[in-house]
């Protein structure tokens, strides 16, 4: 490994089926006003709802409740929120949903003593925050974003089409501590499941694909895009299958949680692109990645082969014997591309509602990232999505 690096994690986990209970120990820590977030509502058909309330009403906390946030969380809907975490004085911010829902948390916890516009300081100036921060808890439901275990968050603003994700430099952003349950993902409906393991996977290959040195992270990477691909298709085949949901969520927070990061720059190509897709259509983020995924990579591969190689033998087992290298690295997207189908994420934008028409307007809201083998210029982003369609 030739970077060097700090590394710091403040996110306690509790992990397993039950491990709500740890709910209690954790709520002790924070002060009396709870403000408790989360999405559409789902949480009050399948109990979990009722089982937060419950510990929170036994730790003797004052709840006030944010509910409706969206996948695709918007700046108004942030807004919105601030109202109410202000009004109640909160003391902790705890959101009961997946990435999104973290990530929105994440985002009102660095706003709510914030005495400007929120989207204005960290979403178009990008700063970091320099008021107080309010604690995030985070009970996960659905797996993909890593959320619970960074310091990320990503906010639409749908007047401007765009979808902007700030990570933040602060650990105090990061959540406290996460409620790991992977009971809690089973009734997820299928679509959800898949685009949640293609985000997984993606996330991986974001921070693989860059760097020529000898580095652990990658080593690490290799074992986890393995697990995933392991898991995915026990998951698929049997979506109630505990041990390879459990395997998911494990998976899914070592993923983005900075580690495989660590000594190495990071690509977020295939992110800028779905974050563009996503802010001008609102498709579901794991779908959007999947259906830029494979042009983009097919786009880059003359500029990283050394590593595609390397992907195809280390993580789809392709024999390299009588190939040359780049037949070997095409073949490692084949057999990627396989899987993909295999477990059912969209392959093509059209299948997102995007038409010939948008890739002009989504180019305009996509913004280049440094740091993988190539930077795309705005010929090549408008290449890539046609090649995507």
């Amino acid at each position: 490994m030739l970077g060097n690096f700090s590394y710091h994690t403040p996110t306690k986990l509790y992990f397993g089926a039950g491990s709500v209970d740890g709910l209690e120990e954790e709520l002790s820590r924070y002060g009396k006003n709870v403000v408790l977030i989360y999405g559409g509502g789902s949480i009050k058909k399948n109990g979990i709802y009722d089982s937060v309330i419950e510990r929170l009403e036994k730790s003797g906390k004052a709840v006030a409740e944010i509910s409706g946030v969206m996948p695709n969380p918007t700046k108004d809907k942030l807004y919105e929120g601030l109202e109410t975490a202000r009004a109640h004085q909160a003391d902790l911010l705890l959101a009961v949903g997946g990435g999104s829902v973290c990530d929105y948390a994440k985002a009102l916890s660095v706003s709510v003593h914030c005495g400007e516009d929120p989207w204005e300081k960290y979403y178009v100036r990008f700063e970091e925050p320099d008021v107080p921060v309010v604690p995030v808890g985070c009970v996960l439901t659905m797996v993909g974003t890593g959320s619970e275990m960074n310091a990320g968050a990503v906010m639409t603003d749908t007047e401007h089409r765009q979808k902007l994700c700030h990570v933040f430099a602060s650990s105090d952003v990061m959540p406290k501590f996460t409620v790991l349950d992977p009971t809690y993902t089973l009734t997820l409906p299928r679509y959800q499941m898949v685009s949640g393991i293609y985000d997984i996977f993606n996330h991986i290959c974001e921070q693989y694909f860059s760097g020529t040195d000898d580095n652990t992270s990658d080593y690490i990477s290799e074992g986890l895009m393995r697990s995933v691909i392991h898991s995915s298709r026990i998951a698929v085949a049997d979506p109630q299958d505990y041990e390879a949901r459990s395997n998911l969520m494990w998976t899914a927070t070592w993923a983005l949680n900075t580690l495989i990061s660590r000594g190495k720059s990071g690509d977020w190509s295939v992110h800028m692109l779905g974050h563009a897709v996503g802010g001008y259509t609102g498709a579901t983020h794991g779908m959007a990645l999947a259906a830029v995924s494979l042009a983009y990579y097919r786009h880059i591969l003359p500029y990283g082969l050394e590593k595609f190689k390397r992907f195809a033998v280390n993580v789809w087992d392709v024999d390299p014997a009588g190939k040359t290298e780049e037949q070997t690295a095409l073949a490692g997207l084949s057999a990627m591309e396989h899987w993909m189908r295999e477990i059912g994420v969209v392959m093509h934008l059209t299948d997102l509602g995007v038409t010939g028409e948008m890739l002009e307007g989504i180019a305009d809201v996509a913004v280049p990232t440094p740091g993988g083998y190539k930077t795309l210029s705005r010929d090549e982003i408008i290449t890539v999505l046609r090649e995507s369609l």
